[in-house]
């Protein structure tokens, strides 16, 4: 077989790594049942177990500070360029001594690093291209210059023993003491330099001119966050890989970024994220010989992820539809009040007692749906029912009026609405004809120290364009 044929069958096997590479599997050392399994997995009886749940732990605490400055600069993609970036020097770090010493490949996957980072910003500088042209540029020709010099390797002598692959998707159940040593002394130097500088750090993550403008030295703190990233990245190859390293990265921060929005708690949930799914990934890793670590890592932080997206308070979906549930039965109980305020103004105020068919009528719905709104307000403590010899269904004559705090709520959001539609008359020029749809929106948004505001811009008016009057709590009693 010609050389060429021998590289093409090298790539197929590359290709075959996360089936056929049964090396990276912790799961190896034991055959027993999985309940056996966990328990020794979790009293950590064994060297191995230590060195990966160790070397997992401190991957995903690195990651996710690290992270969390570029999700919030949303530089997402400079991870993916880092991780490819280093190949090349994890390659001339092997030829260094042509042996997989952990020194010798952090140095030269290191400088790799910087390096890739440096060109980046230097392509940016002197030409018009934009910054994620520029890393995906960057990421394809250090990852080619990065395949070639591997296949080179492999083809040597000793190419078979080096064990580069494992660079490729991870093989936490091969770190050894020594490759913790160096990932202990990486987190060390991440939390020192990160609680000395934060303030910078922070400053230059979300307004970069503004630290210019107070003498920050913006691209020393720039590239000695790169420069972190470089050493997070580069110690993280062992465990995830070239291909995994830049998920490991982002999700757990991203999950952290939908739980707060204060970037101190950022820090601590991304760390805590990245830790737990290294757990996870080693722990699953450990419990079959089929599943590989690095994969399994990343998939623990995209589960956490999945978590934070669907129930995170503020930003989870869950909880956003609830809230606009919420805020729908908001809007048509305060529309159903408004017309009861119409119904009421429509009398001089004399009629506080309604029938739901007129109400009905008002409302334009069927009366069904005003029965069902009635029973929204009497729930809410706003109206109270003064016939139910029907029992639970209410008839059209069914009579109803509202309490207290039902007619202060009417009132306010009818003067919402009046006050509103004043000042785009007078404050915006609107034409008359033109400010009633925008007052329905807005009527239900309008807090109380707004109105005040408006109140006083417009010297606290009686009618609305219209003429009719705009209601407030001492106007208008029981």
């Amino acid at each position: 077989m010609n050389r060429t044929g021998k590289q093409i069958l090298f790539a197929l096997a590359l290709l075959a790594l996360p089936f056929l590479a049964h090396a990276a599997k912790i799961g190896e050392i034991s055959e027993t049942t999985w309940t056996d399994q966990a328990i020794d997995f979790f009293t950590m009886q064994q060297p191995i177990v230590r060195t990966a749940l160790t070397g997992s732990l401190l991957i995903g605490f690195c990651c996710g500070i690290l992270g969390s400055f570029l999700v919030v600069r949303k530089l997402s993609l400079l991870g993916d360029t880092l991780s490819h970036a280093v190949l090349p020097g994890v390659a001339m770090g092997f030829l260094w001594n042509a042996s997989k010493d952990p020194w010798a490949i952090f140095v030269g996957a290191t400088a790799a690093g910087i390096l890739g980072v440096a060109l980046v910003g230097w392509i940016k500088q002197t030409t018009h291209l934009k910054e994620d042209s520029t890393m995906g540029m960057v990421l394809a020709g250090f990852y080619g210059v990065g395949i070639c010099m591997t296949t080179v390797i492999q083809n040597m002598a000793m190419g078979n023993k080096s064990g580069l692959d494992k660079f490729f998707f991870g093989q936490a159940a091969a770190l050894s003491s020594g490759d913790i040593e160096l990932l202990s002394i990486i987190a060390l130097i991440t939390v020192v330099v990160i609680l000395g500088f934060y303030k910078e750090f922070l400053v230059i993550s979300f307004d970069s001119g503004f630290a210019q403008a107070l003498g920050m030295p913006v691209k020393v703190l720039h590239y000695a966050l790169m420069a972190l990233l470089t050493f997070a990245v580069v110690v993280s190859l062992q465990a995830v890989g070239v291909v995994l390293v830049s998920a490991l990265l982002i999700t757990p921060a991203a999950a952290a970024f939908l739980l707060t929005d204060r970037m101190h708690w950022m820090l601590v949930l991304a760390a805590a994220f990245g830790m737990l799914a290294g757990a996870i990934g080693a722990f699953v890793s450990y419990l079959s010989n089929n599943l590989p670590t690095g994969p399994f890592i990343v998939l623990g932080a995209t589960g956490i992820f999945l978590i934070a997206l669907l129930f995170g308070p503020r930003h989870g979906l869950l909880p956003k539809m609830l809230r606009r549930r919420k805020q729908r039965q908001r809007i048509a109980l305060e529309n159903t009040l408004k017309a009861v305020f119409h119904l009421s103004e429509s009398s001089q105020f004399k009629d506080q007692v309604f029938e739901i068919g007129r109400l009905a009528t008002e409302r334009n719905a069927t009366l069904h749906e005003t029965e069902s709104e009635i029973r929204n307000l009497v729930k809410a403590d706003m109206a109270s029912r003064l016939d139910s010899r029907n029992g639970p269904e209410m008839s059209g004559q069914a009579q109803f009026e509202l309490t207290k705090s039902g007619w202060y709520r009417a009132c306010e959001i009818v003067r919402n609405h009046r006050l509103w539609e004043l000042y785009l008359t007078n404050a915006a020029q609107y034409p008359i004809d033109h400010v009633h749809d925008d007052a329905e929106d807005i009527e239900h948004h309008l807090g109380e120290e707004l109105v005040h505001r408006i109140e006083e811009r417009l010297e606290n008016p009686i009618h609305d364009p219209h003429g009719k009057l705009i209601p407030n709590r001492e106007s208008i009693k029981l």
